[in-house]
């Protein structure tokens, strides 16, 4: 879902790609061997040690992915990769996620579609939202598996009804385009809220665009800002260009060039052309004056090194498409 499309009238962004959730350490087992320091961390990690070679699938598990980013451990991704393949022969869901998340990614392993489809299919028929949503993915973009949109509104509906806020959103952004599926504004609606109120930022920016065009939901520019303004405040490149737009517009919000200008240059710093663009063409219309307040009101904003990402994703990770 990788397509952005920029109509004539603002907001600015169609719907936001939603990035299928990213390897999570949802629960990563009784052990917690980081959690740990000096001598205490030693014989913790001898004792998780020992009952993973004796076939303890939780402790397994617990090594796995402090092995793969190097907690408590000296990082070692293959290590990490083997741990968690022998806590997924147990049939231990989360690490078969996981496993499939690397096999995904090519961290560990080599890169392999139809091994990442295999593990997310064993784990999403456990019921593991995250790896529906992923599964789901894999078969929108026939990664792995034959390209096949039924399955992945099937899987993507899964995660949703699970609580899982990505699948929420990619459920969502399919009511959206109709894609696989017919257009459905008021349940693109529903499920964006749904993952919104989890505060996953794309959800929230997708959102936002439907009260401020009215699709699905009342037209309400107030709504739109409220939104737009939470994905914003996580550092979320895209709703602080929306939001600086709100305010150049006065719609939702008082009309304020100087917020405006702060929001643009937030959203450019964070990766948003658009960012860049608004900032130029709004600063030819502010006096010096508003230009040198602007650059104070941008410094006591949220920048991209205090963005928060959808819970449970692993931030450096964060999926892509």
């Amino acid at each position: 879902m990788r397509r952005q499309t920029v109509f004539p009238v603002m907001l600015l962004v169609l719907v936001s790609p939603c990035p299928p959730t990213a390897y999570a350490r949802q629960n990563p087992g009784p052990g917690m061997i980081q959690n740990h320091t000096g001598a205490a961390l030693l014989a913790e990690i001898a004792n998780v040690r020992q009952k993973a070679e004796q076939g303890d699938a939780e402790a397994q598990y617990t090594l796995g992915p402090d092995y793969v980013v190097g907690a408590g451990v000296p990082q070692d991704q293959k290590l990490g990769a083997r741990w968690y393949t022998a806590a997924a022969a147990h049939g231990l869901a989360q690490a078969q996620f996981a496993l499939g998340y690397l096999y995904e990614q090519g961290e560990g392993v080599g890169k392999d579609y139809h091994q990442a489809a295999t593990y997310y299919r064993a784990a999403a028929e456990q019921g593991h939202a995250t790896a529906e949503n992923n599964l789901a993915s894999l078969y929108q973009h026939g990664r792995g598996v034959p390209k096949d949109l039924d399955q992945a509104i099937y899987w993507y509906r899964r995660s949703a009804q699970h609580g899982d806020p990505t699948g929420q959103c990619n459920l969502a952004t399919l009511y959206f385009t109709g894609e696989g599926i017919p257009t459905d504004d008021s349940a693109a609606a529903r499920w964006f809220r749904a993952a919104a109120e989890q505060g996953l930022p794309a959800a929230q920016t997708n959102l936002a665009f439907m009260y401020y065009h009215g699709k699905g939901v009342p037209l309400d520019y107030a709504r739109a800002a409220v939104w737009t303004r939470q994905a914003a405040e996580q550092g979320y490149a895209q709703a602080q260009t929306d939001l600086g737009y709100l305010y150049e517009q006065g719609k939702g919000v008082p009309l304020d060039y100087v917020t405006a200008y702060a929001w643009y240059s937030r959203g450019a710093e964070a990766g948003d052309d658009r960012g860049a663009s608004r900032m130029k063409n709004i600063s030819r219309v502010m006096t010096r004056a508003q230009l040198a307040a602007a650059i104070i009101r941008t410094a006591n904003l949220p920048g991209p090194e205090k963005s928060s990402q959808a819970p449970g994703a692993n931030p450096a990770a964060l999926i892509r498409r």
